[in-house]
């Protein structure tokens, strides 16, 4: 095979590669613009006020409700939030036909309770490490157990997740 044959075949990887980016971004925001659409006639029905703000978190759509009033958005412990989040997810199915990772964030709930978490992780880790024996959490959501789990591969540990959804919990190994 000649070298202007090769760079060719690559060149052509290459593209089939950004086409398949650039069709995956297109896609997550297609997402978002329909979770926005979504989100944004519940505030009508609801008679809410607030700002939607879409981005591209990594590999998944992530929208955010911000206002003032919104805590019944969010409900206990998030437990609002989270059904919010699926019935989101629901309607974007409806409309792509395609399973959707979108993560829903209202008045910053999620990114501040991910730094909470982000603290719990890093105790657990220290007192895994002390002790040397398995730290148990309390159960989380699914949502709370990545990030807890992200905290302590980080730290070098290792961590699973134990139990039956609600009372899921995460374990991390000394």
């Amino acid at each position: 095979m000649t070298d202007g044959m090769q760079n060719t075949e690559a060149a052509e990887q290459s593209a089939g590669t950004s086409d398949s980016a650039e069709d995956r971004l297109k896609a997550l925001e297609a997402e978002s613009d329909i979770a926005a659409d979504y989100l944004e006639e519940l505030l009508d029905i609801a008679d809410l006020d607030g700002d939607i703000d879409m981005d591209i978190d990594g590999d998944r759509a992530a929208v955010s409700i911000v206002g003032a009033e919104l805590n019944n958005l969010v409900g206990e412990n998030g437990k609002v939030l989270e059904a919010l989040q699926e019935l989101t997810r629901l309607a974007v199915y409806r409309e792509t036909g395609e399973r959707s990772r979108l993560m829903l964030d209202v008045s910053n709930y999620r990114a501040n309770r991910k730094s909470e978490l982000e603290e719990v992780g890093r105790k657990a880790v220290e007192e895994a490490k002390a002790t040397g024996t398995p730290v148990r959490l309390d159960p989380m959501t699914p949502f709370e157990r990545k990030v807890v789990h992200d905290v302590v591969a980080a730290a070098g540990l290792t961590s699973e997740s134990e139990g039956e959804e609600p009372r899921r919990r995460v374990v991390i190994q000394p």
